[in-house]
C-alpha cells in the first residue's frame, strides 16, 4: 500500500515500514564543453595529416607523419576523452554517489537521509553553457559536482530528494511497530 501524492508526476511514496527501492533518478557527467579543445585538435590533424601527406619535404617520411598525428590524437583526443567518460555523478533515491577513475576507480557517497546543504557556483562561461558547479556539505563529509550540466535542475532534484528521504526516514522512526501473533482482544 502507498500513500497517495497530490502532485503530478513526483514518486509515491512507500507504506510506513516497508522497505523502499533504491531507484537511479539521473547519471550524469561533466559538462562536454570541455572536450571543446579536442575536437578542434582532431580537425586541425586531420586537415595537417590530408595537407601534407605525400607532400613531406626532403629528409621526413610519410610513416613520421602518421606516427605523429597519431601521438598528438591519442595525448590531445584519447586521453581528455577517456577521462571525461570515466567520471560519472549518479543520483538515486538514497543517495548521491561520484565515481571516477579508468584502472583505479574511487568512489565517494553522501546520503540524502542524513541530509546536506546545497551550494551553487556558476562562472560566466557556465552562466552561458548552462553549467555550474554544486557543493553538497553534509555532517560528515563534502561532496563537489563540478561543471553539472543543467545545473538548477539537478539542484531542484537533490533539494526534493533531501526533502522525501528525510521524511520517510522521520516518518518511519515514528512508525507503530507491528507486534507478532494474534491480535488482542476487543474491550
Amino acid at each position: 500500500m502507498t500513500q497517495p501524492t497530490a502532485y503530478q508526476g513526483r514518486p509515491v511514496t512507500p507504506a510506513p515500514g516497508s522497505a523502499a527501492a533504491e531507484l537511479r533518478v539521473a547519471r550524469l557527467r561533466a559538462h562536454a564543453r570541455r572536450l571543446l579543445w579536442s575536437a578542434l585538435v582532431l580537425i586541425a590533424v586531420a586537415a595537417a595529416v590530408g595537407y601534407f601527406w605525400q607532400n613531406l619535404p626532403a629528409p621526413f617520411e610519410d610513416w613520421m607523419l602518421w606516427t605523429a598525428a597519431g601521438l598528438i590524437v591519442l595525448l590531445l583526443v584519447v586521453v581528455p576523452y577517456v577521462r571525461w567518460l570515466s567520471h560519472t555523478y549518479t543520483i538515486t533515491t538514497r543517495r548521491v554517489i561520484e565515481r571516477s577513475g579508468f584502472f583505479g576507480r574511487r568512489r565517494s557517497e553522501l546520503s540524502h537521509a542524513r541530509g546536506y546543504a546545497i551550494s551553487e557556483r556558476r562562472g560566466p562561461l557556465q552562466r552561458l553553457w548552462g553549467a555550474g558547479t554544486l557543493t553538497l556539505t553534509g555532517a560528515d563529509r563534502t561532496l563537489r559536482l563540478a561543471n553539472v550540466p543543467s545545473v538548477r535542475l539537478v539542484h531542484e532534484t537533490l533539494a526534493d530528494q533531501v526533502e522525501v528521504s528525510q521524511i520517510l526516514a522521520h516518518r518511519d522512526s515514528h512508525s507503530i511497530p507491528i507486534m507478532p501473533g494474534d491480535p488482542p482482544p476487543l474491550p
